[in-house]
C-alpha cells in the first residue's frame, strides 16, 4: 500500500484545516489593499525563538493599523504552537499574516467585520555551512524606503518595494539588495536588517533612517553589550559600507549571513570577518540557551 504523504495543515481564523480547505474572501482587504500585518519566526526543537517579542512587535503594528481591539481574544501563541504540533515540526519557519479581513470593495477598514488571522508553518532548511563561509553579495537598490513614513515602522503586508528591490538584485547576479532612504542614506535589507564593523565598533542603522525593528537585530545589539563590543545606531552612508571591515545582516530564518561583497567590490578581505564569525557562533549559543525548555 502506498502511504500518501500528510497534506500540510495551516491555522486560519481559529481553525486548524489542511491547506486545500484554506479559503480567503476575495473581498479580504488584505489582498485588495494590503491592509495587514506579518511576522516570520523560526522554531528550534519545537520552541520558537523570542515569540513574545515578535507578539509585541505584530500587537504595536495592529495598534497603528486600528486592528489591536480585534485580536484581543486570540491566543495567538497557542496557536503557533499547536500548528507545529498538528505539522509534527520540530524546527520551523512560522508566518503568521494577520488583515483587517473581508469588507467593501472601498477602501474602508471599517466594514471589514473581523480581521483574517492566518499561520502557516514549514520545516526550515537553512542554507549549506558553505553560503555562510562565503557570504553574501550585496548591491545597492534603485528603490527609496521613506523614513517619514509611519509604515517604515511596521512588518506590513505592502512588501512590494523590498520584493521590487530582491527582484532587481537577483536579476544582476546578487543575493542581496540595500535599501537607502529618500536622504540617501542606509535603511536596510529586503527583509533583514544591516550591520557593519569599523575599527571593532559596530554600526546599525537608527529605526529613524527606516529601518524595521528587527527582532534579530534587538538581540545583535543585546550580544555585542554582553560581548563588549561597542555598539551604535546611527545614520549611515552608503560609502562607509565600501571602507567597513566587515558587514552582515540579520534576520530570523537566515539569523546572521556574512555580506563579503557590494557590487563588485569586496568588503574587508571579502571573507567573513572575526566579529561576524563571534556574533554568529554567540547568536547560535543564544538561540541554544532561550529553546531549550519551553
Amino acid at each position: 500500500m502506498i502511504r500518501q504523504p500528510m497534506e500540510e495543515t495551516i491555522y486560519l481564523n481559529g481553525n486548524i484545516v489542511p491547506r486545500s480547505h484554506a479559503h480567503l474572501s476575495a473581498f479580504d482587504h488584505g489582498f485588495l489593499y494590503g491592509y495587514g500585518l506579518y511576522e516570520t519566526m523560526r522554531s528550534y526543537n519545537g520552541t520558537i525563538f523570542r515569540l513574545d517579542r515578535h507578539l509585541e512587535r505584530l500587537d504595536k503594528s495592529a495598534k497603528a493599523l486600528g486592528l489591536s481591539s480585534r485580536l484581543v481574544h486570540l491566543d495567538l501563541e497557542k496557536a503557533c504552537y499547536n500548528l507545529l504540533k498538528a505539522n509534527k515540526l520540530a524546527d520551523a519557519r512560522i508566518r503568521l499574516t494577520i488583515s483587517a479581513g473581508a469588507g467593501d470593495i472601498t477602501p474602508n477598514p471599517q466594514t471589514c467585520e473581523q480581521p483574517t488571522v492566518f499561520i502557516v508553518a514549514r520545516q526550515v532548511t537553512p542554507p549549506p555551512p558553505q553560503v555562510y563561509q562565503n557570504g553574501y553579495k550585496a548591491v545597492i537598490s534603485s528603490h527609496r524606503r521613506n523614513s517619514q513614513s509611519p509604515l517604515s515602522q511596521i512588518k506590513s503586508t505592502c512588501c512590494l518595494e523590498n520584493v521590487l528591490a530582491i527582484q532587481e538584485a537577483k536579476a544582476s547576479g546578487f543575493d542581496e539588495a540595500l535599501i537607502l532612504n529618500e536622504k540617501g542614506m542606509l535603511a536596510e535589507g529586503s527583509t533583514c536588517n544591516i550591520f557593519m564593523v569599523k575599527d571593532r565598533t559596530l554600526v546599525t542603522p537608527t529605526l529613524q533612517s527606516g529601518a524595521l525593528p528587527g527582532i534579530t537585530r534587538e538581540a545583535v545589539l543585546e550580544l555585542a553589550r554582553s560581548l563588549q563590543i561597542k555598539a551604535e545606531e546611527r545614520e549611515v552612508h552608503p560609502e562607509e559600507l565600501t571602507q567597513a571591515d566587515e558587514v552582515f545582516r540579520t534576520s530570523s530564518i537566515l539569523e546572521i549571513m556574512p555580506i563579503t561583497y557590494l557590487s563588485e567590490k569586496p568588503i574587508g578581505s571579502g571573507k567573513p570577518g572575526p566579529i561576524t564569525q563571534k556574533i554568529m557562533s554567540t547568536y547560535k549559543e543564544l538561540v541554544q540557551k532561550e529553546t531549550r525548555h519551553h
